[in-house]
């Protein structure tokens, strides 16, 4: 990949690198959901592998609709966060189901956190670049990402006061 010369330019690299995340945020929360024990929290990360193939699918939508390349482009950031996710919810996860619970949220939070700086910045070149559905689009993207962790909080909430404090 060449430097970005244009705002338009690191809009793209934007997208492609959010594409990347998404993928693979995906495979950790499928993983993560398959071992969740309270029936709303699998629920939830269910949900939400399909809340984030909507937004990859929409995010290559913009991309090929103002005429960047249509490709993924590899996200280190997300690599790390997925790579600390699969071992906290691993080998390494506690036995207590609610200890597990509090575990999967902390670690779904972590990513969904990257994603809405990732949507939001995204979102804000869209704003600078005068691209109005795009802004509306990922604006949106950004209020799914939101509401999730918003009710992921809730659970954690739950979850830890259910766990062992000693």
């Amino acid at each position: 990949m060449s430097s970005p010369d244009s705002l338009k330019a690191v809009y793209f690299d934007e997208m492609r690198d959010l594409w990347s995340a998404n993928d693979q945020m995906t495979r950790a929360v499928q993983a993560m959901a398959g071992k969740a024990h309270d029936p709303k929290l699998k629920q939830t990360l269910e949900a939400s592998v399909t809340g984030i193939t909507k937004h990859r699918d929409t995010l290559k939508s913009l991309l090929q609709e103002a005429g960047g390349e249509v490709a993924k482009e590899h996200c280190a950031g997300m690599e790390g966060l997925v790579r600390e996710a699969l071992k906290h919810t691993g080998d390494e996860a506690p036995k207590n189901a609610d200890l597990l619970d509090v575990e999967i949220i902390a670690q779904y939070q972590r990513m969904s956190h990257y994603g809405i700086a990732g949507f939001g910045t995204a979102t804000a070149y869209a704003e600078a670049l005068g691209m109005k559905d795009h802004v509306t689009k990922l604006k949106s993207i950004v209020s799914d990402i939101y509401k999730a962790d918003e009710y992921a909080s809730a659970l954690g909430e739950k979850a830890a006061k259910a766990a062992p404090q000693g």
